[in-house]
């Protein structure tokens, strides 16, 4: 075999190696990922859209008012819309109106988990919160925060609920967050006298 010929039998062999692992990547379906906040104990993306009847219990539930279901027309206020078969599913938009964890509701549970008839939101108990939440991580915009900028706020500070650990207070009340904490509830944007807000929460993905 000529040193030519074998080249181009290795450059074969290469194409032919590298067309077979492409194949097989997008044979692989993709994790979905969302930009929306969920409501507590809702499962990882694929299964809560695959679970989700679009029923609205958990809406109803909600003592707060906090969960909608997700359309083009309400996500529209805040720049987002519904992502493929996120339409009329359970969302949280904090700046509008955060989940307070039923934090004055009575009962040992969180409403809206409490009610899910499919398991795309886990049942869980409000003792649970700390160790289980995770809807988002608040994200804090420094150049916008009226604490970072010589006049002292701390607004959010006394929104959080779990302060000290989620959110703990620097000088000037000025918020430092620790995601680790973070439950991602809201309470902090919502409360937020900025605008625009120099908090946001944003989703896991």
């Amino acid at each position: 075999m000529s040193s030519f010929s074998r080249r181009d039998f290795l450059k074969n062999a290469a194409a032919a190696g590298a067309a077979l692992a492409a194949a097989a990547a997008f044979a692989r379906p993709a994790a979905a990922k969302s930009s929306s906040i969920r409501p507590p104990g809702a499962v990882d993306t694929d299964e809560f859209l695959s679970r989700c009847i679009r029923c609205g219990r958990c809406g109803d539930a909600c003592p707060n008012q906090a969960i909608e279901m997700f359309t083009e027309t309400n996500g529209a206020k805040f720049s987002m819309k519904p992502g493929p078969g996120e339409e009329n599913t359970p969302v949280i938009f904090p700046r509008q109106q955060a989940c307070n964890l039923c934090q004055k509701a009575g009962g040992d549970y969180l409403k809206c988990t409490e009610v899910c008839p499919t398991g795309a939101l886990t049942k869980l108990l409000k003792t649970e919160v700390a160790s289980k939440v995770r809807m988002g991580v608040a994200k804090l915009d420094r150049t916008l925060c009226y604490s970072y900028n010589d006049r002292t706020c701390g607004v959010c500070i006394r929104a959080c609920p779990f302060t000290g650990t989620a959110m703990k207070t620097g000088p000037g009340e000025r918020p430092i967050f620790d995601a680790n904490f973070c439950v991602g509830c809201g309470l902090c944007e919502r409360a937020c006298i900025r605008y625009p807000q120099a908090i946001t929460v944003v989703a896991h993905v």
